[in-house]
């Protein structure tokens, strides 16, 4: 999860630390019936136990003897590792059934962490091209909650990196859409490096590549896009810093805006330590 994660989702306010959290607030997590309201929550939940009630509750207990052997393997489990493996399981094991009514019910359930596995089954299915891999994630980067939103850019992140150029095409569209969720995922999912994610090389050294992202965000009202787009540019300024001094410099000159200041600012903070 990024650091720049919106932590609430909802009206009710969630715990502030694991041991504030309600007996009655967990079970309801762990059952699916609530989302997570902030990070805290997010980190609590029992993804084994929210997987055991999810199959119980659709009839699918047969799915979880083979994911659960799955999360065994691992060979580091944490949050995250647990929530692909789970996805990738579960993207295999319906697959096989052929079974797209649970892939709705995942894709529509109440619980965000249901919702995040979700995002797995559109990201590891090989059989989609990069269009059809975006299209489908969209709903994904469009959602309410900030964990299905820093997820389906996880899950699809690979294919991106293997298709960038085409990847940049459509996400580049994507700069102009009047959610702002949407928008921060162009960037968010392109990030050189990133976080908790593996590094995309070409963008490392060549992040004029991502120009045709950038250059529509440069002044972007919302802080939620203002804060990604300093961080992609931040992220390239430690491989290319001439780069990212030269492009502040152009879009202070023919952007004089107090968004486009914010992001110039947050885009060199590296190089101005």
């Amino acid at each position: 999860m990024g650091k720049n994660t919106q932590m609430t989702t909802t009206k009710r306010k969630g715990a502030r630390s694991t041991k504030d959290i309600s007996a009655d607030i967990l079970q309801q997590l762990n059952a699916g019936q609530i989302e997570t309201a902030n990070l805290v929550e997010w980190l609590a939940v029992d993804q084994k136990l929210l997987l055991e009630n999810l199959l119980k509750q659709n009839k699918r207990t047969d799915y979880l003897k083979p994911v659960f052997a799955k999360i065994d393997r691992l060979k580091k489990q944490t949050v995250n590792t647990i929530n692909e493996a789970i996805g990738t399981e579960l993207f295999e094991q319906t697959s096989k059934n052929n079974d797209k009514e649970f892939l709705m019910i995942m894709s529509n359930h109440n619980a965000d962490l249901v919702r995040c596995w979700a995002t797995y089954t559109i990201g590891k299915n090989e059989s989609l091209n990069i269009t059809e891999t975006l299209v489908q994630i969209q709903s994904f980067a469009a959602d309410k909650h900030f964990g299905v939103r820093e997820i389906c850019w996880m899950a699809i992140r690979p294919k991106i990196a293997r298709n960038l150029d085409k990847s940049i095409e459509i996400l580049s569209g994507w700069t102009t859409n009047q959610d702002v969720n949407i928008r921060r995922f162009t960037t968010e999912s392109t990030r050189p490096r990133g976080v908790w994610c593996e590094h995309i090389e070409a963008l490392k050294q060549n992040p004029e590549l991502g120009l045709p992202i950038l250059e529509t965000l440069k002044s972007d009202k919302a802080k939620y896009v203002q804060d990604s787009v300093g961080n992609w540019l931040n992220d390239a300024s430690k491989t290319q810093p001439e780069f990212v001094k030269e492009l502040c410099r152009q879009w202070e000159t023919e952007s004089n805006t107090k968004e486009t200041k914010y992001i110039t600012r947050k885009a060199l903070r590296t190089l101005n330590k």
